[in-house]
């Protein structure tokens, strides 16, 4: 068996992490695998860029165009990146000209294909959805749950005026896919909306979770990793990761306000932020930060999380994110809203605390439980539940079984 995936990136987001780590795990299982990507940062030869230094540029081209056309017409309180695909690519024909078996399309926007030309792929497909742009029009986060109904002149949201570019986009889906394709959601929650959608509901959608490379992410002696990043022994160590300040789904507003209730608590704590920060929103922060900026390699990433009592995650919308898996993985518990794909990974009072959505003071007060916690326990659980539950073994045993149902199912 042969299997593509297709991703705009082989590192670039979590999605593109999520899609490289499948691709690795099917190879050390010996499947014959290989990954397609705009643009790729890991030394891999089993990962194929398929555009040319040309071609590349005029991706880049297209790209910036579709993002024009989405921020001039349409106006909208909904910030999140908005995807047309619209343009032609060289994907379609490379993969139809292939010995692939099967094609595993995870996040393919950022105009890597088109909606149209997913109708031209002659091979059976199954898709990781990593966000809801699926089911939706070209948003990738819905507020409005207008893909629940379809996208009507009716129940367009009041925050948006401007050409209509999500019913427009929308449409073109239900037009151009007309045969449906097999959905894959990592998370329960993501797999509950896609089956509730207009667009997907008729479509066979299973959920598989993201796997996690259980001999490499596992933790790292707590002293040994505080001294890597100098952080000092005798403090409470808060981590967030990906401080993307100005991403309303992240949430990190929200986190704001938590800590504003936290430093009432008069604890011996410091905060520890990696990732995109904008410098000034982290100096309004109401306890000390630390910031460690961008890590490029995954064992000073497993380090930091091990360095960490509790890892934070105060988004307001998320599918099944690498951080807290990753965290877990390392023995730090979470704190997090009980939203999206988050109680998939965290179980309240056992691996971590989760939070009423949205309310800060709880979430402060999860901080507090997990910082009061017998640490042993609580490492010990959070180990056990990615062990038992993200595992490549098991997750490549779900995706094998339903490769060959697909395939059979396109050759009837």
């Amino acid at each position: 068996m042969k299997v593509i995936h297709i991703n705009y990136s082989d590192n670039k987001g979590g999605a593109a992490k999520a899609a490289y780590r499948l691709h690795r795990s099917l190879l050390e299982f010996k499947v014959n695998s290989i990954m397609f990507v705009n643009s790729s940062e890991k030394e891999d030869s089993s990962v194929i860029e398929v555009n040319s230094l040309f071609y590349k540029y005029i991706q880049r081209v297209k790209l910036k165009f579709s993002h024009f056309i989405a921020k001039f017409f349409l106006k909208t309180d909904n910030k999140i990146i908005h995807s047309l695909s619209i343009f032609p690519s060289a994907y379609v024909k490379k993969i139809n000209s292939s010995d692939a078996d099967i094609v595993h399309l995870h996040w393919f926007q950022g105009e890597t294909i088109s909606i149209k030309d997913i109708a031209k792929i002659k091979k059976p497909i199954i898709w990781t959805l990593h966000d809801m742009w699926g089911f939706c029009g070209s948003e990738h986060i819905s507020y409005d749950n207008r893909y629940l109904d379809g996208y009507l002149k009716t129940n367009r949201p009041h925050h948006e005026s401007g050409f209509d570019i999500n019913r427009w986009t929308w449409l073109r889906k239900l037009k151009y896919w007309k045969r449906p394709i097999t959905i894959v959601t990592p998370s329960s929650w993501l797999n509950s909306s896609a089956k509730n959608s207009y667009l997907m509901k008729n479509w066979l959608i299973k959920r598989i979770p993201n796997c996690i490379d259980l001999n490499f992410w596992k933790p790292v002696n707590q002293n040994f990793s505080r001294e890597i990043f100098n952080i000092p022994k005798d403090k409470k160590i808060i981590l967030f990761g990906g401080a993307e300040n100005d991403a309303y789904h992240k949430g990190f507003d929200l986190f704001k306000e938590s800590m504003e209730t936290l430093k009432n608590f008069n604890l011996n704590i410091e905060i520890v932020i990696f990732g995109n920060s904008n410098s000034e929103s982290l100096s309004n922060l109401a306890i000390p930060v630390r910031y460690i900026g961008i890590l490029n390699d995954e064992f000073s990433l497993k380090a930091l999380y091990s360095a960490a009592d509790v890892t934070v995650i105060p988004s307001r919308q998320d599918n099944l994110p690498n951080v807290a898996i990753e965290s877990q993985s390392c023995g730090t518990p979470v704190v997090a809203f009980r939203i999206g794909g988050l109680p998939d990974i965290v179980e309240h009072k056992k691996t971590g605390y989760l939070c009423n959505e949205f309310d800060t003071s709880d979430f402060a007060k999860g901080i507090r439980w997990v910082l009061d916690q017998d640490k042993t326990k609580l490492r010990n659980n959070a180990v056990q539940k990615i062990n038992s539950n993200f595992s490549s073994k098991e997750v490549i045993k779900l995706y094998k079984a339903l490769y060959k149902k697909t395939i059979n199912e396109f050759r009837k």
